[in-house]
């Protein structure tokens, strides 16, 4: 009997020396918070706590993979996944959201773990969480900075409140081909704009202290070169020279890196016959040597197991193997680390310096967040409630919106219409859907949420409004995820559109692309109105040729015909949630449009991609009709339908008195009289360009270097001055170094890119 007591005794007494063991292991892994300690100190400390294989869990992330707040699994893969969030084997999740769900994968983390590290919780918040902003390509036609940074600080207030503490976003790639279906997530053809758009979205998301539970770490995307991918195909190869990789694709990157981004995202393309996802030039080289990036970098959805079908790893393993050592902190959704990185260091294939330098900038990144101070400071029932669809944020997210739309075009001053005595016909299904307006990736948000257009016009009560639909865009979704079939036969109620355009003074016709027409995936080879829209808005100009054409759309589309024959046309894109109230506001002119384009608008399609800082090339356009061996179409203009920057106001503006000075070494001062000549009180875009006109490597014949967003009232003036420096001035070279070279120049400056203003200056 007493053998047996001492027996039970001894275990006991293991056993508590085990509990014991692992909760001092959580206390001490929850408090490397020590004020005595820096973040690196308290890192450095968490790491020497941890085994292989608690490092190598900390580079791997899960989608979220059962209802969290039911039983756990308990067999097969999913059974498996929940028994690595226990073992600590988990350093991330995705599309985990909501207070409730959150709190409940965090708990698991923290208290069921040896070590107890919190999750960091991400999810693809690109244009808002459950309210939504423009998409963001609408969001940069606004080129007002202030209100993109404001959109994605409402942005993290929001998905903050839902328990999420990162996201997927900004996507910085620059693309110039409207084929594409992710043109309308990033900020559009030129590295300028895109870098300033870069840096505002990351500072809106990330504050000015990361600790905060209404802020969220940015992931700059896609590292590098995806946004020219061939053909405008998703997922293509890109083949690029070393010019454009670093004038063009790196400086968005490069800038986010100074903007303090937290974290990137490796691309699915290859480039120079190496996936990003593997290529250590990109990774480790570049963004952390030669930039010293200090955050993570995560793999995009399975693209450590794609380079398998790229043909550059035989298996899995050494895909892990190439990844690590390229340098990707951390991988999502390709069960790659977890599986293979243990063997593959002790092998002696990957170092495990790499495994621990991955491991403390991820530890690090949940520091800044607060997450060991509070592992669930971002589940508060409470809050989430107060804030998720907040007056606050809809006010934000309707403010941006009216500053993205842009005019394209209004012959006869058609717009603004008159708030009273007009008989106005709406026409178009999109004028009245909910949802498309919401655009792509909006996967927290509700279908039918969407302010609609014939809703923002029903406010205004002294016309009379009559709608049709005309005809279907798509006739609804079929498969996953979200795939549509589009109206191409169905004109059954054209004629009813057709009367009611007959009895109006004028009619606006919303039409353009359905919001999962774009976006990943999504690349379409023919960029026109889609299915039989074209045909009615043709047969609605027989019979009344006052049209205000309304595009809906994710991308440039080729409306040639509407440019010719349509007398007002309004570029909106894809609004997000106060959609209809924007437009509206726009059409009656309560807001008068000053949104620029931040995408070349083709004629054709066949001119794509095309983009307004094009080489001269040795035999440049010409007029003259007798010169035949030039570069250009034989069928089509080289110019394009709009222009990069092109926008029109309600008013008149007008550049005058181009001044340019020197003052000092690389150091040019230009200035400009921008004059409102209209009857309205608006905003312009003021934009200066300049041409390098010989340096050792061709530059393009404009580059945006500075823009300026200047209101004014009718009849008021206002002297602009631009500064140049280095930074405008130079370019990087073919090896990758910024010089500045003397030599002749031109600056330009006026409304858009096709601006003829221009004076000559010289760098000694």
């Amino acid at each position: 009997m007493n053998t047996i007591k001492s027996f039970l005794t001894t275990i006991l007494i293991v056993v508590t020396v085990v509990a014991c063991t692992k909760s001092q292991n959580k206390k001490l892994a929850l408090n490397t918070n020590s004020t005595a300690l820096t973040i690196d100190e308290k890192v450095d400390q968490l790491i020497s706590m941890m085994t292989l294989e608690e490092k190598i869990g900390q580079m791997n992330q899960y989608n979220g993979f059962w209802d969290v707040t039911g039983p756990a699994p308990s067999e097969g893969h999913e059974a498996k996944k929940y028994d690595h969030l226990r073992k600590g084997y988990v350093g991330s999740m995705l599309n985990v959201r909501g207070v409730n769900d959150v709190r409940a994968v965090q708990k698991i983390a923290v208290e069921e773990s040896r070590l107890g590290i919190p999750l960091i919780i991400g999810f693809d918040v690109i244009h808002g969480y459950k309210t939504l902003s423009p998409i963001p390509l609408a969001e940069a036609a606004s080129w007002d900075l202030e209100a993109i940074k404001k959109s994605s600080e409402v942005a993290a207030l929001e998905a903050s409140a839902a328990g999420i503490n990162w996201t997927f976003a900004p996507m910085v790639d620059i693309s110039r081909d409207a084929r594409w279906g992710r043109v309308m997530e990033g900020a559009g053809e030129d590295a300028f704009l895109g870098s300033k758009i870069a840096e505002a979205r990351i500072l809106g998301f990330q504050g000015n202290d990361l600790s905060k539970n209404n802020t969220i770490a940015a992931c700059a995307k896609h590292f590098a070169g995806y946004g020219f991918a061939e053909a405008g195909k998703d997922y293509n190869t890109v083949d690029v020279g070393t010019s454009t990789l670093n004038n063009i694709i790196f400086p968005p990157f490069k800038t986010s890196v100074e903007a303090g981004v937290k974290t990137f995202m490796n691309s699915f393309n290859e480039l120079n016959g190496v996936p990003a996802t593997g290529n250590s030039t990109l990774q480790r080289k570049i963004l952390k040597d030669k930039w010293n990036f200090d955050g993570f970098v995560v793999s995009d959805w399975g693209s450590i197991m794609e380079m398998i079908a790229h043909g550059h790893a035989k298996d899995l393993k050494q895909a892990a193997e190439i990844s690590a050592n390229a340098g990707s902190d951390m991988d999502m959704e390709s069960y790659a680390y977890v599986s293979e990185l243990a063997d593959l260091v002790r092998e002696g294939k990957v170092s495990e310096e790499f495994i621990n330098d991955a491991a403390r900038r991820i530890l690090k990144v949940k520091h800044e967040l607060g997450l060991f101070d509070d592992p669930y400071k971002y589940c508060n029932l409470e809050r989430e409630k107060e804030v998720i669809g907040s007056s606050e944020i809809n006010e934000v997210v309707l403010d941006v919106a009216k500053k993205s739309i842009v005019l394209l075009k209004n012959e006869n001053e058609l717009l603004p219409l008159k708030q009273k005595n007009q008989k106005i016909a709406l026409i178009g299904a999109l004028a009245s859907d909910k949802t498309s307006p919401l655009g792509s990736w909006r996967i927290a948000a509700d279908d039918n949420t969407a302010i609609s257009v014939l809703e923002g016009m029903q406010k205004y009560s002294g016309n009379k409004l009559t709608y049709a639909k005309g005809t279907d865009v798509a006739l609804g979704k079929i498969g996953f995820p979200f795939e549509l079939e589009i109206n191409t036969n169905d004109k059954t109620e054209f004629n009813e559109a057709i009367d009611i355009a007959q009895e109006a003074d004028v009619v606006v016709m919303v039409l353009g692309e359905h919001g999962f027409q774009s976006g990943e995936a999504r690349s379409r080879t023919k960029i026109g109105l889609p299915g039989v829209q074209q045909e009615l808005l043709e047969a609605v100009y027989e019979v009344n040729k006052n049209i205000v054409l309304v595009l809906n759309n994710g991308r440039p589309l080729t409306i040639t015909w509407a440019d010719r024959h349509i007398p007002s046309i309004i570029e909106a894109w894809q609004l997000g949630t106060q959609s209809g109230n924007a437009i509206a506001q726009i059409l009656y002119g309560d807001y008068n449009p000053s949104g620029k384009l931040p995408m070349t608008f083709p004629r054709s399609v066949g001119q794509i991609p095309i983009y307004y800082n094009y080489k001269n090339t040795g035999r440049p356009t010409t007029d003259n009709p007798n010169i035949v061996f030039w570069s250009h179409y034989i069928d089509e203009s080289n110019t394009p339908l709009y222009p990069f920057g092109h926008g029109l106001s309600y008013t008149n503006f007008s550049y005058s008195q181009l001044k340019v000075k020197a003052k000092g070494k690389n150091q040019i001062e230009v200035s400009v009289v921008l004059a409102n000549t209209g009857n309205y009180k608006g905003k312009e875009v003021a934009q200066l360009y300049i041409r390098d006109l010989f340096a050792s490597v061709t530059r393009p014949i404009k580059e945006l270097k500075g823009f300026k967003l200047v209101e004014l009232a009718p009849n008021e003036t206002k002297a602009i001055t631009f500064k140049l420096t280095e930074k405008e001035l130079g370019f990087y070279n073919n090896e990758g170094v910024f010089i500045v070279e003397p030599g002749n120049f031109k600056v330009f400056v006026g409304g858009s890119s096709d601006t003829v203003l221009e004076e000559d200056f010289s760098l000694k």
